[in-house]
């Protein structure tokens, strides 16, 4: 599995262990928000999540970071 890291080496966008959205979603909410006009209430009942979480995924407050690095991560296999 490859993880996306920041600059300072944590894990960031859907691969952060308290993301709720996967990267795809991001996206579609930013597309729906600024090119569809859906506001933030909408987002927010289509996606299962607060309206304040739509709100910082729409203003770049969150989910803005670039990936700055890659990580191979080998799972453990539980017997």
């Amino acid at each position: 599995m490859i993880r996306q890291l920041n600059a300072q080496g944590k894990c960031i966008g859907e691969d952060h262990p308290r993301a709720v959205l996967t990267d795809h979603e991001v996206e579609l909410i930013r597309s729906m928000h600024e090119d569809e006009g859906f506001g933030y209430g909408r987002l927010a009942a289509l996606f299962g999540v607060s309206k304040t979480c739509i709100q910082g995924v729409c203003i770049y407050r969150r989910r803005a970071q670039t990936v700055e690095r890659w990580k191979e991560v080998h799972e453990v296999a539980h017997a």
